[in-house]
């Protein structure tokens, strides 16, 4: 282990170049915590909403941020008895507590930690990490999808939306969801039964020509804009609709209303529990992330400017090799 590491420092709240690549003293795991040395991280849409000061309350300046590790336990404090140095493991930071993944070395509580699935790459782990957990919250844990059901999965080609359609196929149900036609191939790839190109069909016609007007059970919005509020008009009774996205646009709660609808709003939260669960996916080969893009530590200000730009042509997530 090195004194000092590497590590992209967000010095002030902005655009890409807000980040300096810097020496750090390297940390030190205290007891029940794991030091790692990151191989590889990701980027996510919740990474440049914290770099440009959405969250500023919650993040004090100058910070290392980034949410998904993958990489080598380095060290273990005392108490530490799930893992050992040499093991290989991935897990998502806590959010808005504490040190992030843009850095060679992270520490971080035993209880956030799973083992990597061993069919996975670093990249392809630290590609799965956050978002995994995210739809497994989002899906499982909050929307409850039952075998049979059906689900609408907004943005299907996207970082979430790609792990979306593979959990709600491993989980029996028929896959509806809206791509752009240059991205309808990944999605049926991915597993959808139905690709809607939401630029050349409305998707609530879509949906309610292929239920018969029954609607669908699920609707899982990752993309915002209008989707809470045009979505109840696609829902069956009792259906239940879950969103990832912080937005402001009004909601159509006298459709939701007259379907009995539920909402629920999911911030991801971390244990291991989640992450057990999404390795035996993996290992069952139901579960595999996409990885679209590959930069390096020092290129994330790149790969943030790449993720920020609207119709990027990206399917999957950009991943960031961090270890040489």
């Amino acid at each position: 282990m090195k004194a000092a590491m590497k590590a992209l420092v967000l010095k002030s709240f902005g655009g890409p170049e807000s980040f300096e690549l810097v020496d750090v003293p390297t940390p030190v795991p205290h007891a029940g915590q794991v030091l790692v040395r990151v191989h590889a991280t990701s980027i996510n849409p919740l990474d440049y909403q914290v770099r440009r000061g959405d969250y500023a309350d919650y993040v004090p300046l100058p910070a290392i941020t980034g949410h998904d590790v993958s990489g080598v336990v380095e060290a273990v404090g005392p108490g530490v008895t799930a893992f050992a140095p040499g093991d290989e493991v991935w897990y998502t930071p806590q959010i808005f507590d504490g040190p992030g993944s843009y850095a060679e070395y992270h520490v971080a509580s035993e209880s956030i930690i799973g083992k990597k699935p061993s069919s996975l790459s670093h990249l392809e782990a630290a590609s799965l990490s956050l978002v995994g957990g995210t739809v497994w919250e989002a899906m499982v844990a909050r929307a409850a999808l039952r075998v049979g059901e059906s689900i609408l999965i907004h943005g299907g080609a996207g970082g979430v939306g790609h792990v979306a359609i593979q959990l709600a196929k491993a989980m029996g149900a028929r896959v509806f969801t809206t791509v752009r036609e240059a991205n309808a191939q990944f999605a049926r790839s991915m597993g959808a039964d139905m690709v809607i190109d939401y630029r050349k069909e409305d998707y609530v016609d879509a949906i309610m020509r292929e239920t018969g007007g029954r609607g669908v059970d699920v609707v899982f919005d990752t993309i915002g804009g209008d989707a809470l509020s045009r979505s109840p008009d696609a829902l069956a009774q009792l259906g239940r609709i879950v969103s990832i996205v912080d937005t402001a646009q009004p909601q159509n709660v006298i459709q939701a209303w007259g379907k009995n609808a539920s909402y629920h709003f999911v911030f991801t939260r971390q244990h291991r529990g989640k992450l057990d669960e999404l390795s035996a996916l993996v290992e069952r080969g139901q579960l595999r992330p996409h990885v679209g893009a590959v930069y390096s530590l020092a290129e994330i200000p790149l790969a943030h400017a790449r993720l920020e730009q609207p119709n990027q042509g990206l399917q999957g997530k950009i991943a960031i090799a961090v270890a040489s």
